[in-house]
């Protein structure tokens, strides 16, 4: 499976002729007005299959993706699509019960013989019993860890110890294209292995798999 990040919460996953987003975001120059620094670059994908864990604006651009998706938004359940089931599971964008910054969906699907699961916007302080039994067991884990309005470093790493994936990939914390939100730093040093790429995609074949969770670094866009 080949997988790219474009930056914030935004991944590109592919196999075959089936391309699976998730968070896509648009033209967010408006931030500037508001002092927020959003340097990403465009995004240029053409899916089949557009998911959108939460409706804020850095995760909701629908309009950058070509092709004629099916799109799944903000949603919970067991849903059809074109690669199969997508299981949603509802969670929560703060630690008040979704009463500060509304609902969030954590997507688990399959894709190339590989059990995938991005966690969006999760703001919540703890992953909850009937969440964790819901999201089963991982291979590619895609979880915030930029504190603010998600995770902190520290909360992700209670995630990974719970779920066990195979791979996990941190997003939406601060790199050099944006001017907001924690760095990866503590999330990382919570690894024994730690894979930095050079490149802001990989394949999962060439991915090492020594038995224990692996933290996947892409480059930022």
């Amino acid at each position: 499976m080949h997988v790219e990040w474009f930056g914030q919460s935004a991944f590109a996953l592919r196999a075959g002729e089936v391309t699976v987003m998730i968070d896509p975001f648009d033209d967010l120059s408006s931030l500037k007005d508001r002092g927020i620094a959003f340097d990403y670059p465009p995004i240029e994908c053409t899916a089949e299959l557009l998911l959108i864990t939460h409706e804020h604006l850095d995760h909701n651009g629908v309009g950058a993706v070509g092709g004629d998706p099916t799109i799944l938004r903000s949603t919970a359940g067991r849903l059809e699509s074109p690669i199969g089931e997508v299981l949603a599971i509802a969670s929560e964008h703060d630690q008040e019960a979704g009463t500060a910054r509304g609902p969030n969906t954590i997507f688990v699907f399959e894709l190339d013989g590989l059990r995938v699961c991005h966690f969006g916007d999760f703001g919540q302080s703890t992953l909850r019993e009937e969440q964790a039994a819901a999201i089963g067991e991982v291979d590619l884990l895609i979880v915030p860890v930029g504190a603010g309005p998600t995770l902190d470093g520290a909360g992700a790493l209670e995630v990974v110890a719970r779920l066990s994936p195979r791979w996990v990939v941190p997003m939406h914390y601060r790199t050099p294209r944006i001017g907001f939100l924690e760095s990866a730093d503590v999330f990382l040093e919570g690894f024994e292995h730690v894979h930095r790429l050079e490149r802001s995609s990989f394949q999962t074949e060439a991915l090492p798999s020594p038995g224990q969770p692996v933290a996947v670094v892409p480059a930022a866009p």
